[in-house]
């Protein structure tokens, strides 16, 4: 490799391909400035609720859709490759994102739209470890096969999880130890086992903030894309306690990771 006035080339001869320093970074084929991708790269990892592509535009002086365009594979870059397995005590429990009937028009209202059984809504896993590192999983069912895979996938063999007494978490026990804490009421419930006290608050909390930010920063998000503003939380959940700056520099070191297309996200 040398550099040239425009760029790079590979000294190789049988090739002599040109490129930059952007090649395989979620800058490369971008017209975008790289100072406004840092920019929006900063307002998005040290933002407390998340930045809109409406707020975003108007920040950073570009479109709307360019706005847009530059948050999803901002949001595709920072999500965890989960190398390593969650451990000790976790809490796992379910949420559900969608519209509510109420909003509908009556030509729209949907049957089987509450609970568990809602069916225009997206199911989303989440999974928190108790020192608080979190992970949330757009799934297509709650069913047992699919909530028992994600435990394998992501929490090491023999740690305690404690959910809800929803049936597809029994059978956990044959890898885990399992606590069930029963919700009365709609209110969560502890259970004593010896000294130790388990509950699912800190999923339950995380899955508040989560629906507050969505309804209130994005006010509306497409099962599509869903999985991407997931990780965005996750990522910003899980860096809570850094500074602004720390913040930053974490975002910086994933510039090299998974890159989005703009034809893949306005693929139907």
């Amino acid at each position: 490799m040398y550099r040239t006035n425009r760029g790079y080339k590979c000294a190789n001869k049988e090739c002599y391909k040109k490129f930059s320093v952007t090649v395989g970074t979620i800058f490369e084929n971008s017209k975008v400035a790289l100072r406004t991708w840092f920019a929006a790269m900063y307002l998005v990892s040290t933002s407390k609720k998340g930045v809109s592509s409406l707020q975003l535009a108007e920040q950073l002086g570009i479109t709307q859709k360019t706005a847009w365009f530059v948050l999803h594979r901002i949001r595709e870059m920072l999500k965890d490759n989960n190398d390593s397995k969650l451990e000790g005590s976790i809490q796992v429990d379910e949420t559900y994102v969608g519209g509510k009937n109420k909003n509908r028009h009556a030509d729209k209202k949907v049957e089987n739209s509450q609970g568990r059984a809602a069916i225009d809504k997206t199911p989303v896993v989440g999974l928190i470890q108790q020192d608080g590192s979190v992970r949330a999983f757009v799934v297509k069912t709650t069913d047992a096969k699919t909530l028992h895979t994600i435990m394998g996938q992501n929490v090491s063999e023999g740690s305690t999880i404690i959910t809800d007494s929803y049936r597809s978490y029994n059978g956990l026990d044959s890898r885990y130890t399992h606590v069930s804490v029963k919700h009365e009421g709609g209110k969560g419930y502890v259970v004593r086992i010896g000294d130790v006290a388990y509950h699912t608050q800190n999923i339950e909390n995380f899955w508040s903030i989560f629906k507050r930010d969505i309804i209130g920063i994005y006010h509306f998000v497409s099962a599509k894309h869903l999985q991407r503003y997931c990780s965005e939380f996750n990522y910003r959940y899980n860096n809570r306690k850094d500074t602004g700056v720390e913040k930053f520099k974490t975002a910086l070191k994933k510039v090299s990771s998974a890159r989005i297309t703009y034809n893949t996200l306005t693929a139907n």
